[in-house]
């Protein structure tokens, strides 16, 4: 498996948080959704460092050539400011409540 993390510093992007929320429920998410050999993709915000990224989970490094286009650096202005790829040494799952993580988070509440 292999991670890739990518951030954005937004400063200076005339993009806001509350913004990238409304483009996840709009569009990014359902341009994802079942996307082949995406395991998991994470949308992450830091309101108080103006900071906003994503986690991505891909069954191997080849997957990530199925990555379907995002509109992300186009609202934001400017390429990340951090990609780091990792290959994934382990994972395990909890036990949890709720067994969907698909439509989570900030943005859908």
């Amino acid at each position: 498996m292999f991670v890739r993390l990518v951030l954005w510093d937004l400063a200076g992007s005339p993009v806001t948080i509350d913004r990238l929320r409304t483009y996840l429920r709009t569009e990014s998410v359902d341009v994802f959704d079942g996307t082949p050999g995406l395991r998991l993709k994470l949308w992450v915000s830091d309101p108080e460092a103006n900071t906003w990224g994503a986690v991505y989970v891909w069954e191997s490094r080849e997957a990530v050539a199925n990555q379907p286009p995002s509109r992300a650096r186009e609202l934001i202005g400017k390429d990340p400011d951090l990609v780091k790829e990792f290959d994934l040494e382990a994972s395990v799952e909890g036990t949890f409540e709720v067994a969907d993580l698909t439509r989570r988070g900030l943005a859908f509440e």
